[in-house]
Parts: C-alpha cells; sequence; structure tokens
C-alpha cells in the first residue's frame, strides 16, 4: 500500500514523450487493422450484395469530414482523453462523460475483438486445441507488452503493421495470377464490385455502418497526444491514418470483391479470411496469409489496448473513474499499469461471443464520439471563439463539422437493432453511474482544475 505522501509523488508522474509522426500513424494503422477487410469481407458482401468496396468508400467520406474536426480539436486540447474531453470541455461535463462513457464501450471492445480473431485463427489451425487457451496466452503476451513500455509497443506495432502490408501486396500479386485463370470476374477492369443493377442505397449505408468499425483507429491516435513528441504532429497523423488506411481497405476490398462476386464460395461467412487464402493461393499461403492477419490482429491488440487505457486514465485523472485505480501511473514504466491489466481481464471474455455480435455493438460507441466530436468543433470556434464572421470560418466551423455530424447520423439511422439496443443499456448504465457519483447532479462530475494542471505539466 503506498502511503498519503507516495500517492502525492505518483500523481506528479505523467506519461512519457517517445512517439513521432510515423509511430504514431503506425498506431493508428494497427489498431484498424487492415487485414480486417477479409475477416468481415463475407459478413459485408452478403449485406450489401456484393459491393463491399462502396461501403468502405461511403464509409471513408464520412470518416474525413469526422477526421478533419479530431484534427481541428487535438490542436485545442492537447490531452488523451479525445471525444471525452473535448466534449466535456466545449458543452457540458455531464455530456462529456456519457460520451467518454460510450466511447468507452468501443474501446473496451475491440481488445476483445482482436483476441476473439486470434481465437477464430488459431482454431482454423489447430482444431483439437481448446479454443480458450489461445486467447489466454495472447491476452497475456499483449498486456504484458502494454504494461512494460509504450516505445517498445510502439516499435512492434511497427513491425507488424509492415509485415502485414507486404502480405497484402502479395494477395494482389496472386488475385491478378487467379483473374488470368478466370477466377470471379476474370479481370480487375470491371465495376462490378462498386456497382451493379441489385446495387441499393439502403444496404450500402448498412455495410458502411458496419465497417466503420475499421476506420476505428484515426481517432484513437489522439488518445497518444500526451506521449507524442512533437505535439503538432498530431493532426497530421489523423489524417494519414485515415486516408492510408481507407485506401488500403478499399484496394483490398476491390480485389477480394472482383474475386468472389458473392459468398456461395464460403462455408464461414463470419471470418472469410482463412477461406479467401485458401482460394487464392492454395493451403501453403492460407498458413502465410494467416500468420500475416494474426501479425495484424496482435498489432492491433496492442494499440486499441494502449489507446483504452489511456481513455480510462484520463477519467481516473479527473476523478470521474476512482482516481487512485484509473490515475495510476506505473512509477518506473510510466504506463498506466493498472487501466492496461483491467482490459486484458476483460478482453478474455473473447473466450464465448461471435465476431459479427461483438463488431456490431462496437459502432455504437464509435458513431457517438465521431457524433461530439464534430459539434465540439461547432461548440468551441462558434459558440466560444465567436469564429463565424468570414466565409473562411463559416465553411470550416459550422458547414464542414455539421456534414460531419450529420453524414455519422446517417450511419446512426442504419445501426444493427443489436448494436442500437446494447449500446442503449450501456449508455443507461453510465447514466445511473454519473446519478450516483454526483448525487443528482449536486456534485461535479469532473475535476477540470485539476486536469488543466496536470495536462499543462505534462507539457
Amino acid at each position: 500500500m503506498h502511503t498519503k505522501g507516495e500517492w502525492i509523488k505518483l500523481e506528479n508522474i505523467t506519461l512519457k514523450r517517445s512517439l513521432g509522426l510515423w509511430a504514431i500513424v503506425g498506431l493508428g494503422l494497427g489498431y484498424m487493422t487492415p487485414t480486417i477487410v477479409f475477416d468481415t469481407f463475407g459478413i459485408v458482401s452478403k449485406g450489401t450484395n456484393g459491393v463491399v468496396p462502396l461501403a468502405y468508400i461511403t464509409a471513408l467520406a464520412v470518416m474525413l469530414f469526422t477526421a478533419i474536426s479530431y484534427g481541428k480539436m487535438v490542436q485545442v486540447f492537447p490531452n488523451a482523453g479525445s471525444a471525452y474531453t473535448y466534449t466535456k470541455e466545449t458543452m457540458n461535463p455531464h455530456i462529456g462523460f456519457l460520451v467518454g462513457w460510450a466511447a468507452l464501450l468501443d474501446y473496451i471492445l475491440l481488445p476483445m475483438v482482436n483476441a476473439l480473431i486470434i481465437r477464430i485463427y488459431m482454431v482454423s489451425v489447430f482444431p483439437s486445441v481448446p479454443s480458450w487457451i489461445w486467447v489466454l496466452i495472447y491476452v497475456a503476451v499483449v498486456t504484458g507488452f502494454n504494461v512494460w513500455s509504450m516505445g517498445k509497443t510502439s516499435n512492434l506495432n511497427t513491425f507488424l503493421v509492415a509485415f502485414e502490408l507486404v502480405l497484402i501486396a502479395v494477395f494482389i500479386v496472386l488475385a491478378f495470377v487467379q483473374f488470368s485463370h478466370g477466377m470471379g470476374q476474370g479481370t480487375i477492369l470491371t465495376t462490378q464490385p462498386i456497382f451493379h443493377s441489385n446495387v441499393h442505397l439502403g444496404p450500402v449505408l448498412t455495410g458502411a455502418t458496419v465497417v466503420c468499425f475499421s476506420f476505428i483507429g484515426f481517432d484513437a491516435v489522439t488518445m497518444y497526444a500526451e506521449e507524442a513528441i512533437d505535439q503538432k504532429t498530431m493532426p497530421k497523423a489523423i489524417m494519414l491514418t485515415v486516408l492510408i488506411g481507407g485506401a488500403i481497405f478499399f484496394v483490398a476490398g476491390y480485389f477480394a470483391q472482383a474475386l468472389f462476386p458473392n459468398v456461395s464460395h464460403f462455408k464461414n461467412t463470419d471470418d472469410t479470411l482463412p477461406e479467401i487464402g485458401l482460394y487464392v493461393g492454395g493451403a501453403i499461403f492460407k498458413l502465410i496469409f494467416l500468420s500475416g492477419a494474426f501479425a495484424a490482429t496482435v498489432a492491433s491488440g496492442l494499440a486499441s489496448h494502449s489507446s483504452v487505457s489511456r481513455l480510462l486514465y484520463v477519467m481516473g485523472r479527473n476523478g470521474v473513474l476512482p482516481k487512485k485505480l484509473f490515475g495510476y501511473v506505473h512509477p518506473k514504466f510510466r504506463t498506466p499499469a493498472f487501466n492496461v491489466i483491467l482490459v486484458g481481464a476483460i478482453s478474455l471474455l473473447a473466450i464465448a461471443p461471435s465476431l459479427e455480435l461483438v463488431s456490431s455493438v462496437i459502432n455504437f460507441g464509435a458513431l457517438v464520439a465521431f457524433t461530439f466530436v464534430n459539434l465540439s468543433v461547432v461548440a468551441y470556434f462558434v459558440f466560444r471563439q465567436k469564429r463565424y464572421k468570414t466565409a473562411k470560418d463559416v465553411f470550416a466551423y459550422i458547414i464542414m463539422p455539421i456534414i460531419g455530424a450529420g453524414s455519422t447520423g446517417i450511419l446512426w439511422s442504419n445501426l444493427h437493432a443489436d448494436a442500437l439496443i446494447g449500446g442503449l443499456v450501456w449508455a443507461g448504465i453510465g447514466f445511473l453511474y454519473m446519478l450516483f457519483q454526483t448525487k443528482f447532479f449536486k456534485l461535479k462530475i469532473v475535476d477540470l482544475e485539476f486536469e488543466e494542471a496536470d495536462s499543462t505539466s505534462a507539457l
């Protein structure tokens, strides 16, 4: 147990600034998991009537407006709390808490999704080994790295992301070979993966809602704001992450859709990556492709695990969550060790659920965060800074964020019923917790002075 004096010293320990621009972009891409396009291909292709790349382009268009809003807000509030911090500071602490609570849903569940995907991969290769063993080993390794060092985590993540990009390039080369043999559309020069007679707006928007969780990563890089060597690189890191990630998703999705116009080839549409590898390159490439996907999932696990740990850290540092636990920074490793271990424990739940169910619920929290980041731009620049007197300001601080919020709202309307129900239940729990902590709004939800002083010392 720490004495009171020791706790005061521990509270003065800040996160270590060790991340450059490309390290942050790498963490964002690792978080996004480029190979996830192959995992969810069957689900999205079936739901969109065979236009997976169109769903990704639609989601990317929405994400670009939101990415611009993130870039604006991270310059104003260079803290690790992302949507939670922006909403709390520009609107209302209570609304900020609820947005942060909703965002926790996707941030907490994404590490579990990675553990779940690892389970699926390993069971496909070693069907006789109990699936829970793979989840336990994976979670232990990722948790250990995140407790140890953010720098070490970043380095390993960069290596894994580079490896998976090489594998995607190999997949594209093999796709050309299969086209020459008449597989799928028989050519890359076809519009069928993007548009055909059975394409309808509703299913495409539903597909875009599903794949938007693949973009969770460009927003998560704002969690590293207090660990960036140069704070000014954050907006550039956000845009690079979403543009590079979106391009990878589109190209990979286009080739996959041209090879597999429908899902009739697949035995398991819940995760089609192993079968795609088998059909495109044979049994040997299936194993190599799985290894790349494994690397991608581990990279995403490292990045997503570290991101949610830092969101919990900011909420704990503010006193929204118990400060001595969630606001704790390990004195030697300078990482939020308690939060890292907690996220690891939650990730162990991946022993049971299905990928489609968890990924649909994740989108609720993501869309809440995206909507309020766009609205935060209006709240801060228009209502607080009075930046509405020129055409340039009106375009930058009213029109663009409103388009971002509105397009996100369109995705909202196409959320899966399970995602909406699960998200509303989670939001209800958060609201009850807020009532309890504030004694029905008699107390403040956040100690703003503490966070401002702490974030300043961290710079």
